[in-house]
C-alpha cells in the first residue's frame, strides 16, 4: 500500500461515498445538515421542477419538458397497471413519488463534485423499509388473515408444504434486505470504478486509454441509474401484487 512518503500513484476511490457535514469539520449526527441531506434536498427539487413548474403550463402541444414529465407519469402508470392490475393504481402516487426520487437521485450523483446518497444503504435501506412495511400492513388490512396464504404453496405436494413455507417466510423477510443492497451496490460500485480509471488517467502512458474507459463507464452509469430506478419500482409493483392477491 501507498504512503504519503511515497511517489507513487495514491488513491482512494470509497472517500466519496463519506459523510460530511456541510458546515465546520465536527461529527455527523442525525441531525446535522450534511452533504447527504443536501443531495437529498436537490434529489426532491429536481423533481419538483420537473413535475410541477415544467409542466404548469399544460400546454396541449407539449415542450420537451412537459413531454418527458408525461412519458415518466405514462410509464410507471402502465407499470403498475400491468404488474399490480388495476387495483394497484391506487396507490400510484406513492411508486410515481418513489420512481422519481430514486431516478433523480441516482442521475445528480454523476454530476462532477456531487454526492450519490443511493449509494449509501441507509438511504435505500429507509426506502425498501418503506415499501416492506407499507405492502405487509396493507396486505393485512386488505386481507386479514388470508394475507398468510402468500406464504403457503398450495399447489405443491402436501408433504412439502411446511418447507415451502418456510422458505417463503426468510425470503418474505429478506425483501428489504435485497431490495436496498441492489440499488446501493450497483452505484457504489459504479462510482469506485470511475474513480480509479480518473486516478489511473494521471499516469501519462495509459491516460487516453484511462480517458475512453471513464467515458464508456459513464455512459454505463447512466444506463445503470435508470435500470436500477426501474428495477427498484417495478419489484415495489411486484410486492404491491402480494399484498393484493397474497394466494398461491
Amino acid at each position: 500500500m501507498a504512503t504519503e512518503e511515497s511517489t507513487g500513484l495514491v488513491f482512494h476511490p470509497m472517500d466519496q461515498f463519506i459523510v460530511r457535514p456541510l458546515f465546520g469539520d465536527g461529527p455527523v449526527h442525525w441531525y446535522t445538515p450534511s452533504n447527504v441531506t443536501l443531495w437529498l434536498a436537490l434529489a426532491v427539487l429536481a423533481v419538483w421542477l420537473l413535475f410541477v413548474v415544467g409542466t404548469s403550463g399544460r400546454a396541449l402541444i407539449p415542450s420537451r419538458i412537459q413531454s418527458m414529465a408525461e412519458l415518466t407519469y405514462g410509464m410507471v402508470h402502465k407499470m403498475i397497471e400491468d404488474v399490480s392490475g388495476k387495483e394497484g393504481l391506487r396507490y400510484f402516487p406513492y411508486v410515481f413519488t418513489l420512481f422519481c426520487f430514486i431516478l433523480f437521485a441516482n442521475m445528480l450523483g454523476l454530476l462532477p463534485k456531487s454526492f450519490t446518497t443511493t449509494s449509501h444503504i441507509a438511504v435505500t435501506g429507509v426506502l425498501a423499509l418503506l415499501v416492506f412495511l407499507g405492502v405487509t400492513i396493507l396486505g393485512f388490512v386488505r386481507n386479514g388473515a388470508h394475507f398468510l396464504g402468500l406464504f403457503w404453496v398450495s399447489s405443491a405436494p402436501l408433504a412439502l408444504r411446511p418447507v415451502l413455507a418456510v422458505i417463503e417466510v426468510i425470503s418474505y423477510f429478506v425483501r428489504p434486505v435485497s431490495h436496498s443492497i441492489r440499488l446501493a451496490g450497483n452505484l457504489l460500485a459504479g462510482h469506485a470504478v470511475i474513480k480509479v480509471f480518473a486516478a489511473f488517467a494521471a499516469i501519462t502512458v495509459i491516460a487516453p486509454i484511462s480517458i475512453l474507459a471513464i467515458v464508456g463507464m459513464f455512459a454505463f452509469e447512466i444506463m445503470v441509474a435508470v435500470i436500477q430506478a426501474y428495477v427498484f419500482t417495478i419489484l415495489t409493483c411486484v410486492y404491491l401484487k402480494d399484498a393484493l392477491h397474497p394466494a398461491h
